[in-house]
């Protein structure tokens, strides 16, 4: 499978702070087995957000996209806002399992306004901008990524894992 991974920061646009999410969430795909054939680096613009996503979504040569930072409460957060017209459709679920995962760590998890959803063929997913943040919401929601990337992909076998066989 392949990912890209978007970092979404004016510091690091700007060269002010180095990019540590996009390399630990790239660090953490390979390790799963996925390629990651794409990474880059915007400033807090939605235009340019949304621009991203798109191009990488419609290439049909991306399957999982994962975005990092502007997902907070502050004025230049706005990366959910130039997500959610880029989806085709919702998955409410991930972000959901990672507030509620977060929230046993620290109470500001409910700020999080991240969201997950399908654009063609392309799953996509907003992380917290610190690489631990990034980490920990994506290994929260890690059990069911694979198998949602294959459902947009096409994977018709049943969704309900096989229970073991009684003797």
């Amino acid at each position: 499978m392949r990912a890209a991974i978007l970092t979404v920061s004016d510091r690091s646009h700007s060269g002010v702070r180095a990019d540590l999410s996009g390399p630990a969430l790239a660090k953490f795909l390979t390790e799963r087995g996925f390629t990651v054939a794409a990474t880059r680096i915007v400033p807090d613009d939605a235009k340019e957000i949304s621009a991203q996503l798109i191009e990488w979504a419609d290439s049909g040569s991306i399957d999982l996209i994962l975005t990092t930072g502007g997902t907070g409460a502050s004025p230049r957060d706005i990366t959910p806002e130039a997500t959610r017209p880029v989806l085709e459709r919702e998955i409410p679920g991930i972000p959901e399992v990672m507030r509620a995962v977060s929230m046993a760590k620290t109470p500001y998890a409910m700020l999080a306004r991240g969201l997950a959803g399908i654009r063609g063929s392309a799953l996509i997913l907003n992380l917290p901008g610190s690489p631990k943040g990034a980490i920990e919401n994506l290994e929260a929601v890690w059990v069911a990524i694979p198998h949602a990337v294959g459902k947009v992909l096409g994977d018709p076998s049943d969704c309900t894992p096989p229970r073991p066989s009684t003797p």
